[in-house]
């Protein structure tokens, strides 16, 4: 009986990553979610200095059993991304954003083949720039955006 080894992913020498704080990743156009805990979602509030009951009222939506952080309309930014003063938009809970934040763009959908990683390149200015990310630590971050 033969067994086979399991095909190393694309990504094992690691990746080059450095965030550039230009935003792309939290803006529109297209809709998405931004995955926050309970725990986060308790976490922000404290840092915005609002209860939680007011932080779900203005700031988060139910999408089934799961919570998402809301967008702006029409152009579907993060509500937490804000214009900076040199004309740039930045992260206003940057310190405490949720782990899918956090994770960026070591993302399963990203690093599904070095065409999509190429793709969220084309976004991204700090992807294949920077600081090298060993597979582990790539790994782990997958990993935690998919719990």
């Amino acid at each position: 009986m033969k067994i086979f080894a399991s095909k190393a992913p694309w990504y094992q020498a690691g990746l080059a990553f450095e965030c550039r704080a230009c935003g792309r990743c939290c803006a529109g156009p297209e809709e998405g979610f931004v995955w926050a805990t309970r725990e986060e979602i308790a976490k922000i509030a404290r840092f915005l200095g609002i209860s939680e009951a007011e932080m779900h009222r203005k700031y988060v939506r139910k999408v089934g059993r799961r919570f998402s952080l809301m967008e702006k309309r029409p152009s579907k930014d993060c509500v937490f991304l804000t214009p900076r003063e040199d004309g740039s938009k930045g992260c206003s809970i940057y310190a405490v954003r949720p782990t899918q934040c956090r994770t960026w763009p070591f993302w399963s959908g990203n690093l599904g083949s070095p065409d999509s990683w190429a793709a969220a390149g084309m976004r991204c200015a700090g992807i294949n720039r920077g600081h090298l990310f060993d597979f582990e630590e790539i790994e782990s971050r997958r990993q935690a955006t998919r719990e």
